[in-house]
Order: C-alpha cells, then structure tokens, then sequence
C-alpha cells in the first residue's frame, strides 16, 4: 500500500517534472487553445468539475473538443468537431492537465479523474483508490484507451460503462496504489508516450 512518504515523493516528482515541461508547453498549448477557439466557436479551454483525491472535487482543465449544434426544433446537441476528434484521438486535448499537475490536484500517474457518481461513491476496500490523485495516464487508462469506441458498440453504452468497465478499472486502480513504486510509474509515463 503507499505510503505517506511514498506520497510526499510522487508528489515532489510531478511537481519537479511539469515544472520543467511548462516552459516547453506553453507555446504549444497556446496555439492550440486558438485553433480550438476557432474551431469550436467558445473558449478554446473547456472545465468541468471532478473526483479527486480523498473524494474532494476539482477543475480539470483539457482543450475544447465539442461545438454546440442547434437542430430543426431548437434542441441543442454537442459533437467532437473534426480536429477536435484529432485532439482527442492523440490525447492533445489533455495537455491543459500540466497546470493540474503543476498546481497539486493531479498526478502523472493514477486512476483517471472522474465525473461526480462513481470514485466518489467508492466505499470499503475500493475507497484506497482516493488515496492517490488523479493522474494524466495511468494502468486503467492505457488499458481502456480505446473506451469511447468501445461504448460505441454497445446497445446500453452506460450500463456497459457502469458494470463492466468501471468495475474492471477500480480492480485496476487499486492493484496500482496496493502496488505503487517509482519504477511502476516510470514505466507507465513511458508506456503512454510510446503508444
């Protein structure tokens, strides 16, 4: 199980290594926030509220991905705009999430942050997974990176999402932090960026 201490260093280590990386990012990312200002017609930034650690929530930062679309009949509808499923796709759109791990409220490495209405429900032995923060990539994410495909497929795509695959990645998320070590994380880190 990791520790307090164990803690304390993943925490020094996310801190150090965005700390190097946001000199390198923030001309890229700047670009990109007005490609996705143009594309989507809004703020190129999209926030949303999510389950960090300890179950306390946070704003996650990614880049817009979606544009609004009014029907015949008024009704409003949003869908991934051909670069934004390119963002997506090459998870560019998550590169906003360097602040979360630069400010203290994401990892690196860890179980994907969630809406409300899943880690925050977690209870008994499956509520170590709040133990850790959040994190850019992690095992359950690289596993399921296909997630939106999947769901696609699927005649009850929630249902499939809350029976299946979210019980698979708290099984997942717990093996990580019962198993953490600076290694584990090295080769996750290295493991996203090669795939």
């Amino acid at each position: 199980m990791i520790s307090k201490k164990q803690l304390f260093w993943k925490r020094i280590f996310d801190f150090l290594l965005s700390l190097m990386l946001f000199p390198l990012c923030i001309a890229p990312l700047f670009v990109l926030i007005l490609i996705a200002t143009f594309d989507t017609k809004t703020y190129g930034i999209f926030t949303q509220q999510r389950v960090g650690q300890h179950g306390q929530l946070f704003k996650i930062y990614k880049l817009r991905t979606l544009k609004e679309e009014v029907h015949n009949l008024g009704h409003l509808s949003k869908s991934a705009t051909r670069i934004g499923k390119f963002l997506r796709r090459t998870k560019l759109d998550e590169l906003p999430q360097l602040f979360n791990v630069l400010i203290g409220n994401m990892s690196f490495v860890g179980p994907r942050p969630d809406v409300q209405g899943f880690a925050d429900t977690l209870i008994g032995e499956d509520s170590v997974v709040l133990k850790v923060k959040p994190g850019v990539t992690g095992p359950a994410t690289l596993k399921y990176k296909s997630e939106e495909g999947i769901l696609a497929q699927q005649n009850d795509p929630e249902k499939y999402n809350r029976t299946i695959i979210w019980v698979d990645k708290v099984e997942i998320n717990k093996k990580y932090v019962q198993n953490w070590s600076f290694y584990l994380d090295l080769k996750l880190i290295t493991k996203s960026i090669l795939n």
